[in-house]
């Protein structure tokens, strides 16, 4: 146990914005320090000393001020946090001085906010170095609970701590005799405390620790509080355990911030080792977000006080998260990135851009290498410093870690951004423990979607099932919707082309977090048609709600493409279109980054549980489609998402979502027993009629519990059962 401390600085704070449990929630400045203080060995009481600060861009009002400043030594108004930590330093150094039996000195404050969240953040917003003695304090609340376990920290203020240990309090020179401590004023968040009433608390605060050194409490202030000073990076397992009530999320962040900008922004709160992870999005670029791990659900809380507060010009909010969502972030399973990340000290900087016949050799020459401002900067562990990202099977990905042994290495490595290795450019950015395990995640995971392996036997002729690249483009892509617009407004927005829009489908593109994206693809019944709708409406204003057509707020003009079904899967299969997509359909689903897909549709109806399409005898002929097809997953009940009256135009993806289009090619493979009667199941989502026609023409097809028809009875069609006929509307399962 370590040694009690020589003297107690009881310090309490006011700002000119919230008080009590709300103390620097709102992001207000400081605008007074009270503290008094406590010699712990001879148990008795210094003076009691006052600090009111002026805001350096305003005047304090003068009917706080007038009265009392310079009426007493004890009490100072000074202009700005910088003049008043530097005279609250010089006070108590000098008191502490004087006495004489000691050095030891700690702060006391009521509860943590004081500290961490009053006078640590707003330092750190001000570039400010606070005295060490405030890395340091003791919670009056926990030391007093430790002989009175049943009271609870969060609701235990002074008064109630005053009552139980008998403690009265008789008001000191410097202050109004008549003055009386008001716990209502101290409690009431939205109450403005005044100079008196801070002072009083100070002075029942150093009275109630005299009471616990005292017999037959005889307590000992031990164990400080601490401020962490620096933020450690380390990793984590995704194996480990993670408190659900430890994690937030922070939104809004700069793109260009990292994991000591975030220990910045929650100064004063303990993040665990490692526990800052930057967000990536499906390109692996950063997306503003980051999962943040603190020590404990203390600390946790007074983060998410800081909802809205600022980081530079942007305003973060912070919002509760699980331990899983950590963990699907920082987590990682890689002994070789285990390693690669447990040197310590070390600053992480990613290549990105690098010739897939890239070696370790030509990494460290395009870092030995320059003059001048580039000049050259040695990497960490020679060859051990360099991690390269490949996939699964061993092939590179063109990204590379790299470690520096000091900021100042790693700052002159990011000037050769851009710089040429072999014939390519490189692009260089400082990176994070957890975006190494992010990227290795990426790269190294299972995909999405099963590949099955190349059959044995093929039984069946493989079967495009998705149009070709050059084909029929009877779909719209609407991009730059209002984020309010609705499925009404969409209608409403193509007039008269709404009829011809195919039932279901309308199809809203909504971001990772369920909000939307301001793309939406629709299916037209025909090429012409969507064509026609392009001309017509693209760069169109649509108005936002209730403004009927008229320019508004929220109106934005909305650009309107045709496109091909395999671009719309795309996008709905997590992948993005760049400007030229549309129009050169060379691209393949290869690098679209489908984890996690940008759409994610909202709930608009519930299913009863869905019963097995295949029996299990069967499943045996198509793994792994035949376990899928056991076990079909059931979406979840939801809220109705659209009106009745539009009922025919809902979106249908879930998450994940299915494309459009099945996969190119299926395989089929032979039973090890065979089967009375063997078939073929086979799901086609979204296909226009005419490619249904053409995929499955002159194949015999199943009984009605196979091929649903919505309105009629096929067979009455087609009493041979190799033809698809009329209607057109077909449900396939």
């Amino acid at each position: 146990m370590t040694a009690q401390v020589d003297y107690l600085a009881v310090l309490f704070t006011t700002t000119s914005g919230a008080s009590g449990d709300l103390l620097g929630s709102d992001e207000t400045e400081l605008e007074q320090l009270v503290w008094q203080l406590v010699d712990l060995t001879n148990k008795k009481l210094g003076k009691v000393n006052e600090v009111l600060i002026r805001p350096e861009h305003s005047d304090l009002a003068e009917d706080c001020l007038g009265e009392r400043e310079d009426s007493e030594e004890s009490v100072s108004t000074v202009t700005g946090l910088e003049h008043a930590l530097n005279l609250f330093h010089l006070r108590l150094t000098n008191e502490v001085n004087s006495l004489g039996t000691g050095t030891s000195v700690c702060v006391c404050t009521d509860g943590q906010l004081h500290i961490r969240q009053v006078l640590h953040p707003e330092a750190a917003g001000k570039n400010l170095a606070l005295p060490e003695c405030f890395n340091s304090f003791f919670d009056l609340r926990k030391e007093f609970r430790k002989h009175f376990p049943s009271a609870d920290t969060k609701n235990l203020e002074v008064q109630k701590m005053a009552e139980s240990l008998n403690v009265t309090v008789e008001p000191v020179a410097v202050l109004d005799p008549t003055a009386v401590l008001d716990p209502t004023a101290i409690l009431d968040p939205t109450a403005v405390l005044s100079p008196v009433t801070a002072a009083l608390q100070v002075q029942t605060m150093a009275n109630i620790v005299l009471a616990l050194l005292l017999e037959p409490l005889c307590h000992t202030f031990s164990n400080p509080e601490r401020v962490t000073e620096k933020f450690e990076s380390g990793t984590c397992s995704k194996m480990e355990r993670v408190c659900d009530n430890t994690v937030i999320r922070a939104r809004g962040l700069p793109w260009q911030s990292s994991d000591q900008d975030i220990a910045r922004f929650f100064r004063g709160l303990n993040i665990a080792k490692g526990g800052a992870a930057l967000c990536l999005n499906a390109q692996g670029r950063r997306n503003g977000e980051a999962m943040v791990r603190f020590i404990s659900e203390e600390h946790r809380d007074m983060a998410l006080q800081r909802h809205k507060h600022h980081m530079g010009n942007r305003y973060i909010e912070v919002y509760k998260a699980t331990g899983e969502d950590f963990l699907k972030i920082a987590g990682g399973t890689s002994s070789e990135v285990a390693l690669f990340l447990s040197r310590e000290d070390q600053v992480i900087v990613r290549m990105r851009g690098l010739p897939f016949t890239a070696t370790p050799d030509q990494v460290l020459a395009f870092f030995s290498q320059g003059e001048g401002p580039k000049e050259a900067c040695p990497v960490s562990g020679d060859k051990d410093g360099i991690l390269f990202v490949r996939f699964p099977d061993g092939r590179p990905t063109g990204d590379a870690f790299v470690l520096f042994a000091s900021e100042e290495n790693a700052q002159c490595a990011l000037r050769k951004h851009k710089d040429i290795l072999g014939k390519r450019y490189i692009e260089l950015f400082k990176s994070t423990a957890a975006e190494v395990q992010q990227v290795l995640n990426r790269y190294t995971s299972a995909p999405l979607i099963a590949v099955a392996p190349a059959p044995l036997v093929s039984m069946l002729p493989s079967v495009s099932l998705l149009p070709s690249p050059g084909g029929v483009r009877d779909c719209l892509r609407l991009r730059g919707l209002p984020y309010t617009a609705t499925i009404e407004d969409i209608l409403a927005f193509l007039g008269e082309y709404t009829h011809d829009i195919r039932p279901h489908g309308v199809h809203m593109v909504v971001n990772q977090q369920g909000r939307p994206s301001g793309d939406c693809f629709i299916q037209m019944r025909s090429a012409e048609r969507a064509f026609s709708a392009s001309q017509r409406v693209h760069k169109q204003v649509m108005s936002g709600p209730g403004q009927a057509g008229k320019r508004g707020v929220n109106s934005r003009y909305v650009e309107v493409f045709p496109c091909s079904a395999e671009e719309m899967g795309l996008v709905l299969m997590g992948g993005s279109l760049s400007h030229t997509h549309v129009h050169t359909h060379t691209r393949t689903r290869s690098g679209t980054g489908l984890s996690p897909p940008p759409c994610l549709s909202p709930p608009s109806y519930s299913f009863p549980p869905v019963p097995s399409i295949l029996p299990a005898e069967a499943a045996g002929l198509f793994p792994p489609i035949g376990q899928v097809l056991l076990s079909p997953r059931p979406l979840g009940p939801g809220q109705a998402y659209y009106p009745a009256s539009t009922q025919l135009y809902m979106n249908y993806t879930a998450y994940y979502p299915s494309p459009p289009g099945s996969p190119n090619t299926i395989g089929y493979y032979p039973s090890s027993t065979p089967l009375p009667s063997p078939g073929g199941v086979v799901r086609m989502h979204g296909l226009a009629y005419k490619e249904l026609l053409n995929t499955i023409q002159g194949y015999q097809y199943a009984t009605e519990d196979g091929l649903v028809h919505a309105h009629a009875n096929m067979h009455d069609h087609d009493p041979s059962r190799t033809l698809l006929t009329q209607p057109k509307e077909w449900v396939c399962i």
